[in-house]
């Protein structure tokens, strides 16, 4: 197996790394976002200055977005519309293949660490599910019958909407929906609501019983929609282990007992279910998509 080269290109930071799995990453490096610029010339500058028996075959990018994921597009590979400063219709994807002249798969970072979760993780052995993660803000991917969700551009399962909690007046924080499941649900949303960062609430506090509406609210939209064989969930905000439980009860009383599956009444509990990978999902997906694309283009 040859040595593939991730970058996980992160709002905050780029996670970049070359190896072939979880129990073989060789080299590994962390930048903060800056400008592209100096992002990406520092990320160029790791792959190029690995030594010659890690000199990556493909090279895969689970980026930030909006991204153009479509390989027939003018404009693959680049970030198109995001708010953030200076990234705008950015040519990531062309960036290192300019540079290093090597293939490159590119996804988003969601995706990414939905395939990741498929090759090592919580998804092994499944043809449709969802990743979804939830942090600073909110991302989902994943794979329906066997292919990476696409389509008109990529999902945005982040901006689908959810009623209202009944005892909830915040009014949102996506700048473009307001009280969307991000603008409601995302870790911005706790600490707007509470005023105080989720990780230093305490187990019992209504924040959780809340969190785990909006999130169970916006499971069984996509469940109704998509009808995954697993949810997997990742992010910040699910390191409060305890909110699986609730978001579990919360998505069964939602339902109402109308879907009649097993998955759904009897073993809940590995329907929905934690990110195997953790942090290192997003990293570890983008090195499974310059496998992928390095098998795609036929060489192994």
């Amino acid at each position: 197996m040859p040595v593939f080269g991730g970058i996980e290109a992160g709002g905050t930071k780029f996670v970049c790394a070359a190896g072939t799995g979880p129990d073989d990453i060789l080299s590994e490096a962390r930048y903060r976002t800056t400008l592209p610029e100096e992002t990406l010339a520092n990320a160029v500058a790791f792959f190029q200055e690995l030594p010659q028996d890690q000199t990556p075959a493909a090279i895969g990018i689970g980026s930030f977005g909006p991204v153009d994921p479509d390989p027939s597009s003018p404009t693959f590979g680049h970030i198109t519309t995001t708010p953030k400063p200076g990234w705008a219709n950015t040519d990531v994807a062309g960036a290192f293949r300019q540079a290093l002249g090597l293939p490159i798969g590119f996804d988003t970072d969601v995706n990414a660490a939905a395939l990741g979760e498929l090759r090592w993780g919580a998804a092994q052995g499944l043809d449709t599910f969802i990743y979804l993660t939830i942090g600073t803000g909110i991302g989902g991917g994943g794979l329906a019958n066997g292919r990476l969700l696409h389509g008109l551009i990529h999902p945005e399962m982040g901006h689908i909407r959810v009623p209202r909690h009944p005892e909830d007046d915040y009014a949102g924080f996506c700048p473009f929906h307001g009280d969307c499941l991000e603008g409601l649900a995302a870790g911005p949303a706790i600490e707007g609501r509470w005023g105080s960062p989720g990780e230093m609430l305490p187990p019992d506090h209504p924040a959780w019983q809340m969190e785990a509406y909006y999130l169970a609210s916006g499971l069984v939209n996509l469940i109704l929609a998509l009808s995954p064989q697993r949810i997997v969930l990742g992010g910040g905000v699910m390191s409060q282990e305890y909110l699986f439980p609730m978001i579990r009860s919360q998505v069964q009383t939602l339902l109402g007992g109308y879907l009649q599956s097993p998955a759904i009444s009897e073993r809940i509990d590995q329907y929905i279910v934690p990110a195997a990978l953790g942090g290192d999902a997003g990293v570890l997906g983008a090195i499974a998509l310059a496998e992928r694309r390095w098998r795609e283009m036929g060489a192994g």
